[in-house]
């Protein structure tokens, strides 16, 4: 991928078979290569797109290090196509990583960690999910919460990354803010009934930040019963929706500039008034 600009990013709305691996991993490899054959610069899969959000009995089963066989398939993809590829989010075994050279918050346990790979397949950011979800799920008692807030330039953007629940916090999109990013990719797992909330949140981020959020959404139905949302959308500086789909699998597909974040900048200076820092 060359420094252009713009970018065409693709956000893999993937159907999730909860706890079968292997079949989500064929699916998502599949779309990353569709997607580059459509010309994308930028591929991001959604939240534990390998084993499923709500597949929590699965979890340590399908815990890996961030050096392991499984994101190397994706690296591998990066590099083959020339593109960059967000490889949603894993569950991470932080003491393989560890193990493997990894900087980790903690060196036992497990965390919901998001990777960027580069065009040449290099791993450029490891974001790992600050605020864990409790009220019934069990995300908050098997992980550890992540601590960094990192970015990374990715072509013309600064990109970063924030997962699913982290929606509800703005002050960690203010920190991206200040860190430089102008680009927020936010790999979920937003569940029914919770529509307007999906609608909503990503949205006000794009607002408040005058930056592109692209929220890449999963798709399917759990053994649980519960069923994601989908309705995958990017929104632009504005806030205003530039790619979306409804609840079915699907690649979105949207051309994004970065001067567009510059101008709505200089238009709209908002961001110059903040008195709380």
């Amino acid at each position: 991928m060359t420094d252009t600009r713009s970018t065409r990013l693709a956000c893999v709305q993937l159907d999730i078979d909860g706890g079968n691996v292997e079949a989500n991993l064929t699916r998502a490899l599949e779309a990353v290569d569709e997607a580059a054959a459509n010309g994308a610069d930028l591929i991001a899969l959604p939240e534990l797109f390998d084993v499923g959000y709500f597949a929590f009995e699965s979890y340590q089963r399908a815990a890996v290090s961030l050096a392991s066989d499984r994101l190397d398939r994706f690296a591998e993809r990066a590099r083959r196509h020339g593109v960059a590829v967000l490889a949603g989010t894993v569950i991470e075994d932080l003491g393989a990583s560890a193990a493997d050279g990894i900087d980790v918050p903690t060196e036992s346990g497990l965390a919901n960690a998001a990777v960027l790979f580069d065009s040449s397949g290099t791993r450029r950011l490891v974001y790992r999910k600050h605020h864990l979800f409790g009220y019934g799920s069990a995300e908050s008692e098997r992980l550890e919460p992540g601590e960094r807030v990192d970015v990374a330039e990715i072509g013309p953007f600064t990109v970063g990354v924030t997962t699913c629940y982290d929606l509800r916090f703005p002050e960690l999109y203010r920190q991206l803010l200040d860190a430089g990013a102008d680009l927020v990719l936010v790999p979920s797992a937003w569940p029914y009934p919770r529509v307007e909330h999906w609608k909503t949140l990503p949205r006000s981020r794009a607002i408040e930040n005058l930056s592109y959020v692209a929220a890449i959404n999963g798709s399917g139905t759990f053994e649980s019963g519960d069923q994601l949302v989908g309705r995958t959308t990017v929104y632009d500086p504005w806030g205003t929706p530039v790619a979306a789909c409804d609840d079915a699998p699907e690649t979105v597909m949207a051309d994004l500039d970065p001067d567009r974040v510059a101008a709505v900048r200089e238009e709209f200076p908002a961001l110059g008034d903040r008195r709380i820092e």
